[in-house]
């Protein structure tokens, strides 16, 4: 009698943990969320911490560390760089792999597959992204400096969604969504700037060997190939054709992931069918008191269930639910740490902060935002071209508009692709840490002034 009321309650425990498991499980929209979220705290201690090493006694060390020549390969086969080269060029690949696969995503099944819906957020990047330009070569014409005019377009995902977080529930999911749309449109718009903009003298020779591989990419995805490997070793050599054409490597991520099969292998019926057909073949080789362990056949099915779960998902779901922990939580951050450490001397910080370059890069992530962003989202809106999303404000629109101002990652990388002079890219460094702060605090404030404890949810 005992045994009896133990198994039961055994029975009810694990039914009560897989309830609950069901219960915590996310969409791939609430998943992506919250890593951008923590990726964000991870973001600024890395930021800090980078801060911290160039103002102290560590910065010669740091330096040397980030100039040290690494090689990988051997012989003829071998590539040489500096390790802040290889961070930028090659880790960053892999960021841009995923930017892909998100872009890719957001226009299949997320906010930009509907027409209508999608012009909101489209509308909203573009005017995000050619104000803050046209201020920035406004401040800077006729000097050195305007090839900077790129920088303050670009919006951090990561940075601006762990604001969101810190305001709860009570910000509207579909205002999450609005800002997640307009970032992802935000950094393709970005990765064509690097792509027509800031690209050295292109060695034809190279571009054309690249055209091949992509080529081939397309034809692995139309012959049906889901495995990852191909795309891997075809995407690698992509790099090294990019890398060597002059055009920046990073795009062959991006390419890369525009490629990966996006559907799954078999139609929600079979996949149904046969999920029923071996549920109901491992439950008629339970045995009671028999471990599961024991029982080989039980496994074999479980493993058959896993493998039908995993051809069910697409390639591009795999992926970026795989690759986007360690973009998030290793990438992002190393290229934080190797390019966020600016030596700032005090006494000269005044009169770096009245710099062309410095000021067209914090007017232009900040009010080049928030007035692009705003007026284009209320003109499409007022022309009957879109619709504010379900519970959003334009007071909210106004508030993500200055959020959208926080620009640090791919600002960063674009005023390193901008910038020889050691000069322009210190105060492009400045003025968007700076920029991306004040951004970051008044977007907060003018969200939270903009709903209410009542709101929340």
């Amino acid at each position: 009698m005992k045994n009896i009321y133990q198994n039961s309650c055994r029975d009810e425990q694990s039914l009560t943990s897989l309830e609950k498991s069901f219960q915590q499980a996310m969409t791939p929209f609430e998943e992506f969320v919250r890593d951008q979220a923590s990726s964000g705290l991870v973001l600024m201690a890395m930021t800090i911490c980078a801060m911290v090493i160039a103002n102290s006694g560590l910065n010669t060390l740091y330096q040397n560390i980030l100039h040290t020549p690494v090689t990988i390969g051997g012989g003829i086969f071998s590539l040489t760089y500096s390790l802040h080269h290889w961070i930028n060029d090659g880790l960053m690949a892999i960021f841009f792999f995923i930017v892909g696969l998100e872009i890719k995503r957001e226009i299949m099944v997320g906010e930009l597959a509907d027409r209508k819906q999608a012009i909101l957020p489209i509308a909203a990047a573009i005017g995000g992204m050619v104000t803050p330009a046209l201020i920035y070569t406004a401040i800077n014409f006729g000097s050195d400096a305007v090839n900077g005019w790129g920088i303050p377009m670009a919006t951090d995902i990561a940075f601006a969604v762990g604001v969101l977080t810190l305001l709860g529930k009570r910000i509207p999911k579909a205002l999450v969504g609005f800002l997640l749309a307009l970032a992802i449109v935000d950094d393709l718009g970005a990765v064509l700037v690097i792509a027509a903009f800031y690209t050295e003298q292109i060695r034809w020779i190279a571009l054309f060997a690249a055209g091949v591989i992509f080529a081939l990419l397309n034809l692995a995805n139309r012959a049906g190939i889901r495995h990852p490997f191909p795309y891997g070793i075809l995407g690698i050599l992509l790099w090294l054709c990019f890398l060597k054409s002059g055009v920046h490597a990073t795009l062959a991520g991006v390419l890369t992931a525009l490629t990966i099969p996006a559907g799954p292998y078999c139609t929600v019926a079979p996949f149904v069918e046969k999920m029923k057909e071996l549920s109901t073949e491992f439950y008629d080789l339970h045995v009671e008191g028999v471990h599961i362990m024991k029982n080989g056949r039980q496994q074999k099915i479980l493993q058959s269930m896993e493998n039908i779960v995993n051809k069910m998902e697409s390639p591009l779901q795999r992926m970026e639910h795989h690759l986007h922990v360690w973009v998030s939580f290793l990438i992002i951050p190393v290229f934080a740490l190797a390019n966020a450490g600016i030596p700032i001397e005090m006494a000269s910080l005044g009169p770096t902060l009245l710099q062309p370059v410095t000021i067209g890069v914090m007017m232009g992530l900040i009010f080049g935002k928030l007035i692009g962003i705003f007026t284009f989202s209320w003109l499409v809106i007022k022309l009957g071209w879109s619709h504010l999303p379900a519970g959003v404000t334009m007071q909210q629109i106004a508030g993500v508009s200055l959020l959208a101002g926080i620009g640090f990652t791919m600002s960063i990388f674009i005023a390193g692709l901008a910038f020889d002079n050691e000069v322009f890219l210190l105060n492009a460094k400045i003025g968007i840490l700076a920029a991306s702060l004040l951004a970051g605090i008044c977007g907060y404030l003018a969200l939270k002034m903009t709903t209410s404890t009542g709101d929340e949810r």
